[in-house]
């Protein structure tokens, strides 16, 4: 599986890489419930919040598309009130402002974005009516780098004035916001915690990409990086943090993935009710090579939620045609997460 070309644009003294509500749920292994405690000036009240399982079962079985092997639906915690998944389906433009060659998000003018967006929403609900189908932008706040820079990180971080963009971009349309991180040499942690301010809005998400994640001090770009689960248990623990400290709705987490070796010891990954997890099979190429990725590493090595990137551009080279919604949703499971580049 390919992934978008590594390559660089110039800006001031830096080099940008262009790559590609509040309450408890119900345990779901051992079936009792955790409750918020309520107390009066003479009384004290317990009121349980959980969502409605048997309805969330059915949804994923249905997301599972009836997969007979065991692997979907996963088994994991049900989800805190208010999850987005499975409920709804997640149709992102994924993109960087400095640059139109990062994705779709920065190559159009707003407007012209946004209401490409708004027909994409439109073209998924119509090809499966039983998921809400809701426009998120997808934003590189931070980007890896092929000059070390000042910290000798690899990696260089967008300013906050420009995530502020994006989420005013996203009212009118009542999208979501994701951040994606690309470490270079830095970590998951260091990265995600200095978010932390945007990730307690109630409307923002995450992102983390092991492309580019250089354990051994290459240069980001010159070999395919990966996270092991302790990286992506890291992410995990810092958005459960955030929506329990916050009262918050469950957080998503995308994870870009288009090689088995980009993400190591899968099984490992902690599966909890304030972050719901989705695998994106990243990368692009001709529909046969993207289905057989598709079988290699996301279905066969379950997490809890699947994505699929699409390509403008990359999936419409040669004989090559991009995936449509009505194919897809064919997919066992059914991607949950769709990202346009």
């Amino acid at each position: 599986m390919k992934k978008s070309a590594i390559a660089f644009i110039t800006l001031p003294l830096l080099l940008l890489n262009i790559s590609c509500e509040k309450g408890k749920a119900a345990d779901a292994v051992n079936g009792t419930e955790k409750s918020d405690t309520v107390k009066t000036d003479t009384t004290e009240k317990t009121t349980t919040l959980t969502i409605d399982t048997v309805d969330f079962n059915k949804r994923m079985i249905a997301l599972s598309n009836n997969d007979t092997t065991g692997r979907w639906p996963v088994k994991a915690p049900y989800p805190l009130p208010g999850a987005l998944l499975p409920y709804n389906r997640i149709i992102a433009y994924y993109g960087n402002l400095y640059s139109t060659r990062m994705g779709i998000l920065g190559e159009l003018p707003r407007k012209e974005m946004l209401a490409k967006l708004q027909g994409e929403v439109a073209k998924w609900q119509a090809a499966d009516s039983t998921v809400k189908a809701i426009p998120a932008l997808h934003y590189i706040a931070v980007t890896a780098q092929g000059a070390p820079g000042k910290n000798n990180m690899h990696r260089m971080r967008m300013p906050f004035k420009q995530i502020d963009t994006i989420i005013s971009w996203a009212k009118p349309i009542n999208a979501l916001v994701f951040l994606d991180v690309q470490v270079g040499h830095s970590t998951v942690k260091a990265e995600v915690e200095q978010l932390e301010q945007y990730l307690a809005l109630p409307n923002v998400h995450l992102g983390i990409d092991p492309e580019f994640s250089m354990k051994n001090g290459e240069r980001p770009g010159s070999k395919i990086g990966h996270f092991n689960a302790e990286d992506i248990n890291d992410a995990i623990d810092i958005l459960a943090n955030i929506v329990r400290k916050n009262k918050l709705t469950p957080k998503v987490l995308v994870i870009h993935r288009f090689t088995q070796g980009m993400v190591k010891n899968y099984k490992a990954i902690k599966t909890v009710p304030e972050v719901q997890i989705v695998m994106d099979m990243d990368g692009f190429g001709s529909k046969i090579l993207k289905k057989s990725t598709y079988l290699s590493y996301i279905y066969r090595e379950p997490v809890q939620f699947t994505g699929f990137k699409l390509f403008y551009k990359n999936d419409n080279k040669k004989d090559w045609k991009m995936y449509s919604p009505e194919e897809l949703v064919k997919f066992t499971p059914k991607p949950i997460y769709i990202q346009y580049q």
